[in-house]
């Protein structure tokens, strides 16, 4: 058999794992469609097996989602698995299905961390947004079990035209319950979450927000870690106003630090319940299905991990732009708008300085 060369791929940070597309909840930006819940889950054996091909690749952060993964039954013996090969690995739910004995048990299976959805700092917002009278309350007190356990919190928040309001609010009840990390994700309108593109940020109100963000991590510092997710804009203001954030701050820690702009394909990838690999849990497009292929052969070989590695295949503003490296625009969003992943993300408002042609909409960059 003719032995593949990985030496040069780039490493494999992080997983995003769907395990189960079944919830308790029904929130309004959910990714996944309006029923939820899908037939022919990967088995508890091809879980474990995929785990044994994660670690022929690299030691990336494991996050174990959903739907809600506390609905899957065997969640703690693959959490175990996991965490014995060597796997840092954490969940990321609703946290309203969480008891003191959930909270033991997964503090058993070696979770780190639990990443936990509040998008208002309110009980009638909040449960409105996710569909179910009694979410924030019972999220609330799911954060107090966790951290119980010795489980770290973290807090993730869809950011709208809705709650973008309520970020200091959100951030300020982040503090109050000990989470050591904020991560705000900047809609994608995908699945359920098309319902709420008219309420999407706008290119204004993304570029105010993040600059708020970038603001408020100076201003705390390391008391909570920031990280925004779905704004590989984020690491161009970061660029812009700051020549060594890390000394500033700290953003060391591998479950919450800096990283490139958008990762997908390239230092990250999402999979899902029945195995689809793809670059995020937003674009769409697959790369291979791992019960047809080997994972390894899926991250490195891929046509679409191929492409989305090589920058050059970027298009538009984004392909010609300075920070092309450090952001590279979403390619989530860019597929959604134009149906190209590598066409430039919509409705960013910077214009790269790097001299650059536009014809009919297309731009290319000028030679000397």
């Amino acid at each position: 058999m003719l032995k593949q060369n990985y030496s040069n791929v780039r490493d494999l940070r992080l997983i995003a794992w769907e395990i189960t597309r079944s919830c308790n909840l029904s929130c309004a930006h959910c990714r996944a469609p309006v029923d939820g819940y899908a037939e022919d889950e990967l088995s508890t054996e091809e879980c474990l097996s995929l785990i044994d091909e994660f670690v022929q690749v690299g030691w990336p952060v494991l996050i174990l989602s959903g739907g809600e993964p506390l609905l899957r039954r065997d969640l703690f013996h693959i959490a175990s698995h996991a965490a014995e090969r060597g796997l840092r690995v954490v969940i990321g739910t609703n946290g309203t299905l969480i008891t003191e004995e959930t909270a033991a048990r997964l503090k058993e299976a070696s979770i780190l961390r639990a990443a936990i959805s509040l998008d208002f700092p309110t009980p009638e917002l909040q449960d409105r947004f996710r569909g179910k009278a009694g979410a924030f309350e019972a999220a609330m007190a799911g954060i107090t079990k966790i951290q119980q356990a010795g489980i770290e919190a973290q807090i993730n928040s869809t950011i709208t035209k809705l709650n973008a309001p309520y970020l200091n609010d959100l951030v300020a009840l982040a503090l109050k319950v000990g989470a050591v990390a904020f991560h705000p994700f900047l809609l994608v309108p995908t699945g359920r979450g098309k319902e709420l593109k008219s309420v999407q940020l706008s290119a204004e109100e993304r570029e105010q927000v993040l600059n708020w963000l970038y603001e408020k991590q100076m201003q705390l510092k390391d008391e909570i870690s920031f990280k925004p997710t779905c704004a590989p804009q984020y690491q161009r203001i970061v660029n812009q106003r700051a020549k060594d954030v890390e000394s500033e701050c700290n953003l060391l820690n591998p479950l919450s630090s800096m990283t490139r702009g958008c990762i997908a394909g390239i230092g990250f990838c999402f999979i899902s319940c029945q195995g689809q690999v793809q670059g995020c849990g937003y674009l769409t497009p697959g790369a291979g299905n791992i019960r047809k292929e080997s994972f390894q052969k899926i991250w490195v070989d891929a046509p679409l991990f191929r492409q989305l590695r090589d920058l050059s295949n970027i298009k538009g503003k984004c392909g010609v732009c300075e920070y092309k490296e450090v952001c590279g625009g979403c390619r989530a969003r860019a597929y959604e708008s134009t149906g190209d992943y590598l066409e430039a993300e919509p409705d960013c408002l910077y214009e790269p300085k790097r001299k650059g042609i536009n014809v009919f909409g297309r731009y290319r960059q000028e030679t000397a």
